[in-house]
């Protein structure tokens, strides 16, 4: 709720800084002096590359990115070295590694994301034409790659449940800022909506299944460790909640687009607010506080009666079927309440 501070997983923090760039450091540095040691080259750099290429937060996918950029230089490798054996160095032979590079980089991607190491190894195969590079840039390459692979993950590995956690927080706390927002301009009658929607509230909603898959992937590689109590039915409350939520935020954005575009009783004068409006504040603010307890694991079912008992006085004072849509949303969240509540007893 208001005033609650939660630092955001997406925002890490100085030591989360610090450990990912240790971990790069080491893992470009291993290979980099393995390949010294096995004198492939007097600057192994293709060696330390991966780990810059490579590794990123979620060091599981590590294995994924590595077959893509051993793949892109063996591709690389294979049409550089094919065109110089046919043609020779010229703007001829340059074209050809250009647009075989390029359709080896878009064949061999992804949807919306090419192999760029395809092209990048072909060009730099071409301007380095020297006996023996090709073969030393692709053992360099698959060095690198084993030391990301193997050793990456055992320097400081997340805790996929950690993560899980500090995202459901922060989530909670999104939700009870923008709930509380809403529920202020509504009692003062004001607009039910911002105007123009934040881009941070499409990413609130997309929090929870994040979350969500962290945990999952915990769940599937940490099979001695148990996750936290409640936390797998928090996250499930928390998926839940993202989609009725939105609903009703969605619902709140129509109803302040309508009310801009309907006509004014008079030229300057902004319409009537709706009484279902203002009315429905108190429900939104006990719903948020209700969820507020629930995502924090403790008890919630006296604040989700009240909820309950607000949203049957404002279906009584306000019956018709626009309204009933107003309260759809809230009314969905009250069920996913529900449906943990009884979970956890």
């Amino acid at each position: 709720m208001p005033g609650t501070v939660v630092v955001d997983p997406q925002d890490p923090s100085v030591g989360a800084r610090l450990r990912s760039g240790a971990r790069l450091v080491i893992c470009a540095a291993v290979p980099w002096y393995l390949c010294l040691w096995w004198g492939t080259s007097t600057a192994p750099v293709p060696a330390a590359l991966p780990a810059v290429l490579i590794l990123r937060e979620d060091v599981y996918a590590a294995p994924r990115l590595a077959w893509e950029r051993l793949l892109g230089v063996f591709v690389g490798v294979l049409l550089s070295t094919l065109v110089l054996d046919r043609l020779p160095p010229s703007s001829l032979s340059f074209l050809a590694v250009l647009v075989c590079g390029c359709a080896g980089m878009y064949l061999l991607g992804r949807p919306g994301s090419p192999n760029q190491q395809v092209l990048i190894t072909a060009l730099m195969i071409y301007a380095t034409a020297l006996p023996g590079y090709p073969l030393a840039r692709l053992a360099e390459t698959l060095v690198g790659i084993a030391v990301v692979v193997l050793l990456g993950p055992l320097l400081w590995p997340p805790d996929p449940y950690r993560s899980a956690a500090e995202g459901l927080d922060a989530y909670r706390a999104g939700v009870g800022r923008l709930l509380d927002g809403v529920a202020g301009r509504l009692a003062r009658g004001g607009p039910p909506a911002p105007p123009d929607p934040l881009p941070e509230g499409a990413r609130l909603w997309l929090r929870p299944q994040a979350c969500r898959a962290a945990f999952d992937r915990a769940a599937r590689r940490r099979r001695t460790r148990k996750p936290p109590d409640g936390l797998d039915g928090r996250l499930g409350l928390a998926a839940r909640s993202a989609v009725t939520l939105q609903c009703f935020t969605q619902e709140l954005q129509e109803r302040a687009r309508g009310l801009s575009a309907g006509p004014a009783a008079a030229p300057g004068t902004p319409a009537a607010p709706d009484p279902a409006l203002r009315a429905i504040a108190p429900l939104v603010r006990s719903t948020a506080l209700a969820l507020d307890l629930a995502l924090r694991g403790e008890e919630f079912a006296a604040e989700l009666d009240r909820a309950r008992g607000l949203d049957l006085a404002h279906r009584a004072a306000h019956p018709t079927r626009h309204d009933a849509v107003l309260r759809a949303g809230l009314h969905l969240t009250h069920e996913a309440l529900s449906d943990h509540l009884a979970s956890r007893r």
